[in-house]
């Protein structure tokens, strides 16, 4: 659409770099859509000059192209997760690997994929792609770990020597997760981190086996334990989301039980289809993540077909009663939430 300057003639209409849809329309335009979409995720670490200019430049090319997604992109790199029209995919690998910062970047394509994985396209600038805490003598990222296959992987499992690491939060690995590996009892990559090199003193001689949802916590953390004396540091390459993968087109035994986690709207992918854990409000085996439907409080947790409709898809009796007040008083009540620091509370530990 073209708007008219002050002489009447027409001008360029103006290019909005952001979303300025609301959820409901969004969610419209989506299932009104008559084409598929590919869920993708990628990361890179390079040095990015102008990470706003970047952010900019990249918006407006996949607004282009109807991507939809969430985006980080750092001085150190970019950690995008995203999905992209079908038709639109090899334009989309063209433009981005013609870019010298990412070109021929590894994709890890989603394993169940229905294309509504993102209601609206996100780019944002952070100073860290992945926020860790570490001051940044604390590690280098070109000094990392061996990447292994799916494959190389298992092997060494088999081995029977490794110590198997899993780099994800603990609501992650609740629902799924590698045979006898270390769950670092962890909500944050920055508080996983300190853990995980107290947890591993005394085996510095013994093969590390670093793993994630898609390959970019184990980068930095395999050159953080190289960096404090761990020379044997190995990680999954592409992560869990491409290891299930290599497993169908190799025909691979598999040795993740359960579901990886993911961090768009499915909030999660099966890998071998069992059930490892359990509804947080009565204890039943599932493990569908959902977050509460109050508003104010946004909690993740774990909750089976019969407690979402019995509890109307919130955490418990309170969140219950507030969704069905006025939405000026819902309003209320998340305002004072913010402010007593109860608003989107990451997650429930299970009692279970």
């Amino acid at each position: 659409m073209q708007e008219e300057n002050t002489e009447g003639t027409p001008k360029k209409a103006k290019r909005f770099l952001y979303n300025r849809y609301s959820r409901e329309d969004l969610q419209k335009r989506l299932d009104a859509e008559e084409f598929n979409r590919r869920t993708v995720s990628f990361y890179r670490y390079v040095i990015i000059e102008d990470p706003e200019a970047m952010r900019h430049r990249l918006y407006a090319m996949w607004d282009d192209l109807g991507c939809l997604g969430r985006i980080y992109i750092a001085r150190e790199g970019i950690n995008a997760q995203m999905n992209v029209p079908e038709h639109n995919w090899d334009q989309f690998v063209q433009q981005l690997y013609a870019m010298d910062e990412f070109a021929n970047v590894p994709f890890k394509i989603a394993v169940e994929d229905d294309g509504k994985s993102f209601l609206k396209l996100t780019v944002k600038v952070r100073n860290q792609i992945v926020a860790d805490g570490l001051a940044e003598d604390e590690y280098d990222v070109t000094n990392v770990g061996r990447h292994l296959t799916a494959r190389e992987w298992n092997e060494l499992m088999d081995s029977g020597e490794a110590i198997v690491v899993d780099m994800r939060n603990h609501y992650e690995t609740e629902i799924g997760h590698f045979e006898n590996a270390i769950l670092p009892d962890a909500e944050t990559f920055r508080d996983e981190l300190p853990e995980v090199l107290d947890k591993l003193q005394g085996v510095k001689d013994k093969p590390i086996l670093l793993y994630c949802t898609g390959g970019i916590r184990c980068e930095k953390t395999s050159a953080y334990l190289k960096h404090h004396g761990f020379e044997n540091v190995n990680q999954l390459h592409g992560g869990i989301i491409d290891y299930a993968r290599q497993l169908k087109e190799e025909e691979l035994p598999n040795k993740f039980h359960g579901k990886n986690f993911v961090f768009d709207d499915r909030l999660g992918e099966s890998i071998s289809h069992e059930v490892i854990s359990n509804c947080h409000q009565c204890g039943r085996p599932c493990d569908t993540h959902v977050n509460c439907a109050n508003q104010a409080c946004n909690l993740l947790f774990i909750q089976c077909e019969e407690c979402a409709e019995k509890f109307e898809h919130t955490c418990g009796d309170e969140c219950q009663e507030i969704i069905h007040l006025p939405e000026e008083d819902q309003e209320v009540i998340r305002k004072k939430w913010a402010a007593e620091g109860r608003t989107k509370k990451r997650y429930h530990k299970s009692d279970c």
